[in-house]
């Protein structure tokens, strides 16, 4: 859930870089605008992605997999519970009743699924950072030939500390949102997926007592996503603001020297970056409350089962006092 959280964080400013990046690329089209999306970005990277999914499916199985060996050792080494469900019927045929050869089968099972987590995970994080790093030149560099045939009627009415803004920290914030956020969250809703996939298998009454927290959850961190977008929007726009005040002054440095401009100058700096940093801490603090409200919201979830799951087995355990009792 604190995975997700982060995601969830990550997508606004991900979502307001995409459009404003979107903006500087199609403004100076009269006939006919242009939408540019991730999705037109990523198509010419098809298959690279579609390996990345093979290897997110890859960790997702991993994942699943991980508590396994321990089930198999404390069921049928510790014989926890009566029953041998925890391996296929050709595994106890090879194994036996041999506890050595199970706990060995075990080991083994935790090395395998160790090896195809890590084959996994190099495979996700390289295929996302080469699409990323692809992704980013082919923007820049539209962007920039786009860019260079605006009309003057544009770079005049545009400020040129926005513009760099956009061919930099924009495209950055994407590329670093295709390399760490694209794929992972699928692999956290894969994940979740199967791991609710299998509770029901297990027991479906706990399950939808865990997940009777959902609705709540969904509503916080919906009602949340859309405050952080917002926050994020005056962020990038005081971003760009302060990157303005340094571009003209820099470009201009003769005359601000020639004028005695330094301190009025510097002023006004400070000014800019003192108001893109109290939008910052703003847009942080929303983000800041953002995790720990899904912990405890998850936490009563997880209260809710173990109480009633308490109260099962006590349940239980009276009743068979009381039969064996009579």
């Amino acid at each position: 859930m604190a995975q997700k959280a982060e995601i969830v964080e990550t997508i606004p400013v991900v979502s307001e870089a995409t459009t404003q990046v979107a903006t500087a690329a199609s403004a100076a089209m009269p006939t006919k605008r242009k939408r540019l999306t991730i999705r037109k970005l990523l198509r010419p990277h098809a298959g690279a992605l579609a390996l990345g999914l093979v290897a997110v499916l890859g960790e997702a199985i991993a994942s699943l997999l991980q508590p396994w060996p321990l089930k198999i050792v404390l069921d049928e080494v510790f014989k926890s519970h009566a029953g041998k469900a925890s391996l296929p019927q050709f595994v106890y045929q090879f194994l036996g009743a041999d506890k050595f050869a199970t706990i060995k089968f075990a080991c083994v099972a935790v090395m395998a699924i160790a090896v195809l987590d890590a084959i996994s995970t190099y495979g996700e994080k390289y295929l996302t950072t080469s699409v990323g790093q692809w992704v980013t030149y082919d923007l820049r560099r539209g962007i920039y030939a786009h860019m260079q045939r605006l009309s003057l009627a544009f770079h005049d009415q545009s400020r040129t500390g926005d513009l760099i803004s956009r061919v930099t920290t924009d495209v950055d914030d994407i590329q670093s949102f295709i390399a760490s956020g694209l794929l992972s969250s699928l692999i956290n809703v894969l994940t979740l997926v199967g791991m609710v996939g299998v509770m029901f298998w297990l027991n479906w009454r706990f399950t939808l007592i865990a997940l009777s927290v959902a609705p709540i959850l969904f509503l916080v961190v919906y009602s949340y996503t859309r405050r952080i977008k917002r926050a994020a929007r005056k962020v990038r726009k005081k971003e760009s603001a302060v990157f303005s005040v340094v571009e003209e002054v820099l470009s201009s440095i003769r005359v601000v020297k020639a004028f005695a401009r330094e301190r009025y100058e510097q002023e006004r700096l400070e000014e800019a970056s003192l108001e893109e940093v109290e939008s910052s801490l703003r847009a942080r603090s929303l983000k800041a409350k953002l995790t720990p409200l899904v912990d405890v919201i998850v936490a009563s979830g997880t209260c809710l089962v173990l109480w009633f799951g308490a109260r099962l087995i006590f349940r239980r355990a009276v009743q068979r006092v009381t039969i064996h009792g009579g």
